[in-house]
């Protein structure tokens, strides 16, 4: 009996790994910007920076899940696409260092196309319209870019808003990774006013009515787009799925649900 157990054992380990490489051959490397996940299901991977409701927030009532306008967007044009969402959270002024890094597909987290931004990425067509806003302490307001000069300015590093005061010489800018970080430096005195996006700024000022802001008057739109890696097959596949959203009334629905 003892003879026969050894090449009973060699048979038995020679069908567990003719099993083990039949189930990695259901999961095949994509080169596609996509990766394979579970079988032939695919996922894709968007970058955000979840300090900007209604855009995109950390829901803490929710185990931390990632809401927003720009969440809900993402998630209907992915499936429309045929795709599976997964969300990674970092600081603004990072993610378009993720995307030349491959480390993400695509990001939305209300980026403004700018002309520094371009030779970077490649951006969809616009989703939304926002305009900036001066954000003070209800005893210090302040209506012009004029009025605050030669104030302490605070701005989230890397965004657009960077561009609003670059011509303030006289101003003193303190730029921070996240707008919770601005809320609370304007409230402890330590700079004078911030600017931020009007939809963001709507929500601060109902939970700190210490708060006042003023839209700041200008004759061109900041239009928000999703941003890929240079050179992405996505952007077509997006811009089609974004129209779509548009004309099958989905898109309006989500504005009211976070603007509205």
């Amino acid at each position: 009996m003892k003879k026969h157990i050894l090449p009973l054992i060699v048979i038995m380990l020679t069908g567990l790994i003719a099993l083990a490489g039949c189930g990695t051959s259901k999961n095949p490397t994509s080169t596609d910007p996509a990766v394979a996940s579970g079988g032939n299901k695919k996922v894709l991977i968007m970058g955000t920076s979840p300090d900007y409701p209604p855009y995109e927030s950390v829901d803490a009532k929710n185990n931390g899940e990632i809401v927003g306008f720009d969440i809900d967007i993402a998630k209907a044009v992915s499936a429309k696409m045929g795709y599976e969402l997964q969300i990674q959270s970092m600081d603004f002024n990072g993610l378009i260092a993720a995307l030349q890094s491959k480390r993400v597909d695509f990001v939305m987290s209300g980026m403004s196309i700018t002309e520094e931004r371009k030779p970077s990425v490649d951006f969809s067509d616009v989703y939304f319209v926002a305009k900036n806003t001066i954000v003070s302490k209800s005893d210090k307001e302040y209506k012009t870019l004029d009025e605050i000069s030669n104030k302490r300015i605070g701005v989230q590093l890397g965004s657009t808003q960077e561009q609003v005061v670059v011509d303030l010489k006289e101003a003193q800018i303190k730029k921070l990774n996240r707008i919770p970080e601005l809320i609370q430096e304007l409230k402890s005195n330590r700079i004078d006013a911030a600017i931020i996006e009007d939809a963001v700024v709507q929500g601060y000022a109902k939970s700190n009515s210490d708060l006042k802001f003023q839209v700041i008057a200008t004759d061109k739109e900041e239009g928000y787009a999703v941003a890929f890696p240079k050179g992405s097959t996505l952007v077509n596949d997006f811009n089609k799925a974004l129209k779509e959203l548009e004309d099958d009334g989905k898109k309006e629905e989500l504005i009211k649900k976070w603007f509205e």
